[in-house]
This record gives C-alpha cells, structure tokens and sequence, in this order.
C-alpha cells in the first residue's frame, strides 16, 4: 500500500523597500508574515546552505 502524496505548500513573496511579505498562495485570505529584507536575506542565505 502506497502512502499518500504530501501537499506541498506553496508560499508567495512579494517584496517593499526593506521589507518582505510572504502568504500562501492557496490561503490567499489567510494571514501574511512581514520579514526586514536582511532578516529574508539571512534566511534564504541558510535555507540554501542546507
């Protein structure tokens, strides 16, 4: 027996002068996290590193 396909979530980012805003894409009512751009940087920066 196979297990289920897992739903991936999928994130959209929207970028402001030093900010940036990130929501899923399928919850578009749903709530919106607000980074610094050098907080999204230092994420993206060890997300990548992994």
């Amino acid at each position: 027996m196979r297990a289920p396909a897992m739903q991936v979530p999928r994130r959209e980012r929207r970028r402001l002068p030093g900010r940036v805003h990130v929501r899923d894409s399928k919850d578009r009512d749903g709530g919106v996290l607000t980074f610094s751009a050098s907080a999204w940087r230092d994420f993206v920066e060890l997300a990548r590193s992994r």
